[in-house]
């Protein structure tokens, strides 16, 4: 089977864990050479993602970044470059969240969610679309939003803001650069078996799910290759698109319930 991704060069941060690392193994697998960015503080599980590539006979390597500093991440690029001679791919992905009411959530968690969330992406797509105006060989980001970027949810509002940003910002930058043949995309995961959902009760789980027609979560390699696809040739014509991966949360106004969700 030829591999849709075959010789190109992407990157991808917040790669050692959830769905980053499985994008990362989804982009080796499609042929790509991929950079696996995290924070320095997560090197073992970078490598472990590095070499859970290089094991399956891929090309991958791990830079240090946090996203949240801007030569940081001019330096992911910069070394993504050097290293491999350009920069095809980027998939800006790190994230994190935060849990409160809107009234209880504090300054400085406020300011931590936006900095990676949001500053984070929009650092990302910076210096990826310099790259790509550099080599003047067009190039693809994809952004990873959000259920919580298209609908509000109560506990998270900081995140749930910068996730609509992140869909604003992938649509204006999609718009500004796609006849420069840079496609910007994203993906806006449900709720996915993440290692931060793991840590939930059971309790919590629940309500995480209840919105989400197939009743169950999403794994990390199904948002992983729908990013294969928007980063490929297949996605061609797919600009400023926000791709919806919820389980049908997003498909009716009602929480699943086994009355609206007839018995097998």
């Amino acid at each position: 089977m030829t591999q849709t991704l075959h010789g190109r060069i992407a990157l991808v941060t917040g790669a050692a864990s959830g769905i980053g690392r499985a994008t990362a193994l989804t982009l080796a697998r499609e042929g790509a050479a991929v950079v696996v960015a995290d924070l320095e503080q997560a090197a073992e599980a970078a490598g472990q993602t590095v070499a859970a590539i290089t094991e399956a006979g891929g090309e991958a390597s791990y830079i240090p970044t946090d996203v949240t500093i801007a030569d940081s991440v001019r330096d992911l690029v910069d070394a993504t470059v050097a290293r491999y001679g350009r920069l095809d791919i980027a998939h800006n992905n790190a994230g994190i969240g935060s849990f409160g009411y809107t009234a209880d959530v504090s300054e400085e968690d406020f300011d931590r969610v936006v900095a990676v969330n949001l500053k984070g992406v929009w650092l990302g797509m910076k210096y990826e679309i310099l790259q790509f105006q550099r080599q003047d060989s067009g190039g693809v980001i994809v952004n990873t939003a959000s259920l919580g970027g298209i609908l509000g949810a109560s506990l998270v509002a900081p995140y749930v803001a910068t996730k609509h940003a992140v869909v604003g910002l992938t649509k204006s930058a999609a718009a500004e650069y796609a006849n420069q043949g840079i496609r910007i995309n994203a993906v806006a995961p449900g709720a996915i078996a993440s290692p931060m959902v793991e840590t939930l009760s059971e309790g919590e789980r629940s309500h995480l799910m209840a919105p989400h027609a197939l009743h169950r979560f999403g794994t990390p390699e199904e948002v992983a290759e729908a990013v294969a696809w928007l980063a490929s040739d297949k996605a061609s014509f797919a600009v400023g698109t926000i791709l919806s991966l919820d389980g049908g949360a997003t498909a009716t106004p009602y929480s699943w319930n086994p009355m609206s969700n007839p018995s097998r």
